[in-house]
């Protein structure tokens, strides 16, 4: 064979190794920027809408808010393991780290409802503020909180003596909010575009900050060890917030609709789900907080329950008919859900 016979084999099969790998490298960022998919979807069933939810991953279980009741579920099977009832409009469920006591906010009856988790029986009823919503068990003061939409204040029950020790007033309607374990909490205020924060030895208002770029922030999440804040708005947006100054950071993209948000302090994502069945995973390892990921769950799929330990994300949803016109009693013309279509959509890795 002769040499330049010879070098242009040699080039030609360069060339297609060089090709190769061009193609390698760019398929694999593809496939680790989209990480999650959807694996199961848990067919519930029954009536009656839904808020809040939350994993207890050392239980595995996973706790829903259904209107007069929550519903209990085990995550091991993905069948419903019981129930809490005799609530008039529940919100959201707060739980102790002993594992021993859960708290469910009733919005309907301006209560809390204190359960015990291993026979779910009904330990206590406490009266709160006016339509208590989100709902959170700060460990340092070992107290929980209540953020009453009605009243526009937060309630605070002493775990110990089930009495509520301080009400503190807020700027305007809150809504989900979240602690960082030494008697710092932090809520967003809908219906002002704003952010405060809380001191639980004092119980007061420490801050209040501006939501830059973003309308009726709903569902939150905290990045503890790296002190960032991430709100889901109204506009296709999530606030991403310096919990230390209230320095805007950035907004990246999320769905339509969002009412929850999450946060994966191992991969460093933020996740935001949203009434549109979108779920947007946001990568906060750089500065430049790419929307790596829009996973279509289900319309109606706008609230979620990150479980760290597994590194799956649950999302409750469930059909609707069509959108009737709007009438005295229902003026915004809500459409009414379709019975026994209700699920939990199971997504992980």
């Amino acid at each position: 064979m002769n040499r330049s016979h010879s070098m242009h084999i040699f080039a030609r099969s360069f060339a297609a190794a060089a090709l190769l790998f061009c193609i390698l490298a760019a398929t694999r960022p593809m496939a680790a920027q989209q990480p999650y998919h959807v694996i199961d979807h848990w067919k519930l069933g029954g009536t009656g809408g839904w808020d809040y939810l939350i994993a207890d991953s050392a239980a595995h279980r996973l706790y829903l808010t259904r209107g007069p009741r929550v519903d209990v579920v085990d995550t091991t099977t993905g069948k419903l393991a019981g129930s809490i009832t005799g609530l008039k409009g529940t919100h959201g469920v707060a739980l102790d780290p002993e594992g021993k006591l859960g708290y469910i906010s009733d919005g309907g009856s301006n209560a809390v409802l204190v359960f015990d988790r291993a026979t779910l029986a009904t330990v206590a009823t406490i009266p709160v503020g006016g339509n208590p919503d989100a709902i959170i068990y700060e460990p340092a003061t070992r107290t929980v909180w209540t953020f009453n939409g009605r009243s526009k204040d937060a309630s605070v029950i002493d775990a110990a003596s089930r009495k509520v020790v301080a009400t503190i007033p807020l700027p305007g309607k809150p809504e989900f909010a979240v602690v960082d374990g030494k008697g710092t909490l932090y809520d967003n205020i809908e219906d002002k575009n704003v952010i405060v924060r809380l001191d639980a030895h004092t119980n007061k208002v420490t801050a209040t900050w501006p939501l830059a770029g973003c309308d009726s922030p709903s569902g939150l999440a905290f990045d503890v060890e790296g002190g960032r804040l991430f709100s889901v708005c109204d506009g296709k947006k999530m606030a991403v917030t310096d919990a230390k100054t209230g320095k805007s950071l950035a907004t990246p993209d999320i769905g339509d609709g969002p009412d929850a948000a999450g946060w994966d302090a191992v991969h460093k994502l933020a996740f935001a789900s949203s009434g549109d069945g979108i779920l947007a995973v946001v990568d906060a390892s750089t500065p430049a907080y790419k929307t790596i990921e829009s996973l279509a769950t289900q319309k109606s799929a706008r609230t979620m329950a990150y479980d760290a330990a597994t590194d799956r994300i649950y999302l409750m949803a469930a059909e609707f008919g069509p959108r009737p016109a709007p009438t005295p009693d229902n003026p915004r013309g809500w459409p009414k859900m379709v019975p026994d279509t209700f699920v939990v959509i199971v997504v992980g890795r």
